[in-house]
């Protein structure tokens, strides 16, 4: 599996920021590398245009968050089923994020680690309201990339190896931060 996933990789650098568009967008509904192998290795090529890269990939992910959504909401549980056989016993824990969280769900999604492609096509399976979703995805996967190009831009190739690790953080801390406004507000 892992030499697939090279070799796709490989092969989406060889068309440059076609590529990048493509792998953005394409990984927003299916299973391949993440862009942001490639973006990361684009903006250490070209810091100058780094944050034209991190643009470009924010949306052709949010447009193929968008296929996924469609893929969702026309093929319904059955296509979800197709794409993600490991995952289908989770559509129903992802529902009950969506009934409690929605919006936040989706952006959530977008920006860390998880896979945010599960949640394009459950969004269309749920019926989620579709501004709210494209607007979730489009600040979440923008959060994601814009991070990733701005910190390769001012670390290097030193950070590129710990960028997950950073992104986890980050994420950690972004859920800290609304954990304490979430306490403060119950007590007021």
């Amino acid at each position: 599996m892992h030499e697939i996933l090279s070799t796709l990789n490989n092969w989406f650098s060889q068309w440059g920021i076609l590529g990048l568009a493509l792998n953005s967008c394409v990984e927003s509904f299916f299973i391949i590398p993440p862009p942001d192998i490639l973006l990361g290795a684009m903006c250490l090529k070209a810091p100058n245009l780094a944050m034209w890269y991190a643009f470009v990939c924010t949306l052709a992910s949010a447009i193929g968050g968008v296929i996924g959504y469609g893929i969702g909401k026309f093929g319904g549980r059955p296509a979800f089923n197709f794409f993600f056989p490991k995952y289908k016993n989770q559509l129903d824990k992802v529902e009950e994020m969506y009934k409690k969280y929605g919006f936040w769900a989706v952006l959530f999604s977008a920006f860390t680690p998880l896979p945010y492609k599960v949640f394009t096509i459950a969004s269309g399976i749920l019926e989620m309201d579709f501004l709210k979703f494209f607007l979730a995805s489009f600040i979440g996967r923008g959060m994601r990339f814009f991070f990733v190009s701005i910190i390769i831009m001012f670390f290097g190739t030193a950070i590129v190896k710990y960028i997950d690790i950073v992104i986890l953080l980050l994420t950690l801390g972004i859920i800290g931060f609304f954990w304490v406004l979430y306490k403060k507000g119950k007590k007021a």
